[in-house]
């Protein structure tokens, strides 16, 4: 008889486990929510998308906001397909994150006053504006001699990312490529110091990226700068230093956009 009540015991208790796992995965499986955005499917969990009261998101989820469903069932939100996918990570960490290179900002601060997120907007405008002075902003790269500041060029632009290019486009003559000249130069935000410069009758040299072998002089490069700036759509706005007759000779050039 004992062994009956327990068999009974253990039946009874594996029934209400297995009622309670159920329960749970039921839970689990209504807590998790498809959105139809612009033809983009996103899943995620209800508690995401109520994370801020009185937005859109939250409204649609709790029923104070009527959103009509696609063929599949899902709720539909007429919407940029692709963008919202920063929506849904701001809602995940809390915090803007954009991609590198992010050049969106004015959509995706229309979104975020669509699905009524003042918190994203807010943010997303101050990074805006933020890109808008920075590139405002006058950026100059200086190439010098560390030991003989007259030898090298200065460059003044108003879009940081144009300085960039051009510093990347500047290495040093390799030792495999000539013996005796180190390879050694140190790189700051805005000046690249050479060690030394290459000394020969033609004067100092030095050597573009794209050809490693190509070495050049100082109006090479100048000559160089100034063919990326005007295919980039900058236009040179002067040469800041006139007093020595043409551009060739000149050591500073300003571009502008």
């Amino acid at each position: 008889m004992e062994r009956k009540i327990n068999r009974r015991e253990k039946e009874c208790e594996e029934k209400h486990s297995n009622s309670e796992g159920s329960e749970q995965d039921k839970d689990y499986k209504t807590s998790l929510i498809t959105l139809n955005v612009g033809g983009y499917l996103y899943i995620t969990q209800k508690q995401t998308l109520t994370k801020y009261p009185d937005s859109f998101l939250e409204g649609i989820i709790n029923g104070k906001i009527m959103c009509p469903f696609d063929a599949d069932g899902h709720y539909f939100i007429d919407r940029d397909g692709l963008l919202f996918r920063h929506i849904l990570n701001f809602l995940r960490n809390g915090e803007l994150l954009l991609p590198e290179g992010f050049r969106e900002n004015q959509l995706l601060a229309q979104e975020a006053e669509f699905f009524q997120l003042k918190v994203l907007s807010d943010a997303v405008k101050s990074r805006w504006e933020k890109e808008q002075l920075a590139s405002r902003e006058t950026t100059f790269l200086e190439i010098t001699d560390s030991h003989d500041r007259s030898q090298g060029l200065r460059i003044f632009c108003n879009a940081p990312d144009f300085i960039a290019k051009i510093k990347s486009r500047i290495v040093l003559v390799s030792k495999s490529r000539l013996d005796g000249f180190p390879e050694e130069f140190s790189v700051s935000s805005n000046i690249i110091q050479f060690k030394y410069f290459i000394k020969s009758e033609n004067g100092t040299r030095l050597v573009l990226k794209e050809d490693n072998t190509f070495v050049c002089t100082l109006e090479t490069l100048k000559f160089e700068a100034i063919m990326m700036a005007l295919k980039c759509g900058f236009r040179l706005l002067t040469s800041l230093d006139c007093s020595k007759g043409s551009i060739v000779h000149s050591d500073a050039l300003h571009f502008i956009k």
